[in-house]
């Protein structure tokens, strides 16, 4: 790993370039533009700066550094009465800063956290190149920072037999991720098993799940094994865990707990090494709240949540997610699209795509199909999308008229005048006028008797 130290006093270069040119390809310059030559000609890993050189300024520096190699993780080192700097380049990318006279093993501690941050850096850079080689239909592209944390999650969780629990709306790619973590991690030479839970009648995901003997129940003509057991070392991915109806759940979590399951009809348990990962579109801690979900389920669960962004909350990514799905289409379909018009590309960047990943890669499909030329024009997106579209800005437009009528007033009267109207709607249904405005009824209650007091009159 290359660490370079720039300091302008030589005695602290030739010091440092001793004390860790065992563990490091160490390089040191008193002059901070060879320093920023030697970024600009070779790729640097480490480096440790100076705040103060000469004449020169060690924040500018760090901007120049940062600009030529961003990935380079400088480590700032400064004098006692320069703390307010420091805080000032952690600002500006700065790793971490040091206080002079150094301490060896600070030093030492420090750079050697930093090199772990800039493998893991780079295994994650390495595993978003090779997911998006392996797993990139709908969706595991993206470079935003919440796919990022995606990426970087995927990479921490892939060899830990932790349950795991992915949440997000339909269609952001939640199964995708769920197979990153199997074929990469170290059960990906084993099976790989998935139960849909709302697809499965409830009389059957039982069976499906844990497996049955002969003669368990009516029907059951032969024995079968469940998804759990054909997961024996692998993976079971449990789909749309939200529907599982709550007596299975409670079976579920003594599964879970126990590491064994019972098939219907057996006498004896079988033992269990299997990585259990769910996802879900629902709020399961709401679920939890109003009885469908199992609390204790809901947390053996959740040892660890990889939470999928809808489209509307990366729409940076939209343009290459049309490049990509464009390609797959021409190859498909046998044809050379290159790109949509101006215009089409806009209103599909500010389009909120409820249906995220999958409606996008419909929309691209349904376009590439009726498209003549090269260039997706905005007449060749689907019709729904135009008037979606349109009626989302007429929506948007009446919205923008209505927050014009509450501007300037106290934010109590709003408030105020927004749970009265919502009463009112729910014809003076406080339960359901509650839920609808994200309140307890109690405190519902509260505020409508303080109107009361205030003299406001409603039934």
């Amino acid at each position: 790993m290359k660490l370079l130290i720039i300091d302008d006093e030589a005695a602290i270069c030739s010091s440092l370039q001793f004390a860790l040119e065992d563990d490091f390809d160490v390089q040191a310059t008193t002059d901070p533009l060879e320093g920023l030559q030697l970024i600009k000609q070779e790729e640097v890993d480490l480096c440790l700066l100076d705040l103060k050189l000469g004449h020169t300024d060690g924040l500018q520096v760090l901007e120049d550094i940062k600009n030529i190699q961003p990935e380079t993780i400088v480590i700032m080192m400064t004098a006692y009465g320069s703390i307010s700097s420091s805080v000032e380049a952690i600002k500006k990318g700065a790793y971490s800063y040091l206080t002079k006279p150094l301490h060896m093993e600070e030093l030492f501690s420090v750079l050697k956290q930093a090199a772990e941050f800039l493998q893991l850096n780079k295994r994650v850079e390495q595993l978003s190149q090779e997911l998006e080689k392996r797993y990139a239909f709908e969706g595991m592209i993206g470079t935003c920072p919440s796919m990022k944390k995606v990426f970087e999650l995927i990479d921490k969780v892939k060899d830990i037999d932790s349950t795991i629990l992915v949440t997000g709306e339909s269609g952001t790619g939640k199964e995708l991720v769920v197979r990153a973590i199997h074929f990469s991690g170290k059960r990906k030479k084993e099976h790989f098993e998935v139960v849909n839970c709302s697809a499965i009648p409830e009389q059957l995901l039982e069976s499906e799940l844990f497996g049955h003997e002969k003669g368990a129940f009516t029907g059951a003509l032969y024995k079968r094994e469940g998804k759990f057991q054909l997961a024996q070392k692998g993976t079971i991915f449990l789909d749309e865990i939200g529907d599982m109806p709550l007596s299975l759940q409670a079976k579920l979590l003594r599964v879970i707990q126990q590491r064994e399951v019972t098939p219907l009809g057996a006498d004896k348990a079988i033992k269990l090494d299997v990585r259990i990962i769910a996802a879900t579109n629902k709020d399961l801690k709401k679920a939890v709240e109003e009885g469908t979900f199992r609390e204790d389920l809901y947390y053996r669960l959740n040892v660890m949540e990889i939470r999928m962004p809808p489209l509307r909350e990366r729409r940076q990514d939209v343009p290459l997610l049309l490049n990509h799905f464009i390609a797959k289409f021409n190859k498909e379909m046998n044809k050379q699209v290159e790109g949509f018009s101006e215009q089409a590309l806009k209103w599909l960047i500010n389009y909120h795509f409820p249906g995220n990943i999958r409606e996008l890669a419909n929309i691209v499909e349904s376009a590439m199909i009726v498209v003549q030329g090269k260039t997706i024009q905005l007449h060749d997106l689907p019709n729904r999308f135009i008037d979606e579209t349109k009626a989302g800005g007429a929506l948007r437009q009446h919205v923008d008229t209505a927050i014009d009528t509450l501007v300037g007033l106290p934010l109590k009267e709003i408030e105020e005048q927004v749970i009265l109207a919502t009463l009112k709607r729910n014809e003076n249904h406080r339960k359901k006028t509650a839920k609808m405005l994200g309140i307890s009824e109690r405190g519902l209650r509260e505020k409508l008797r303080c109107y009361k007091e205030s003299g406001k009159t409603f039934r």
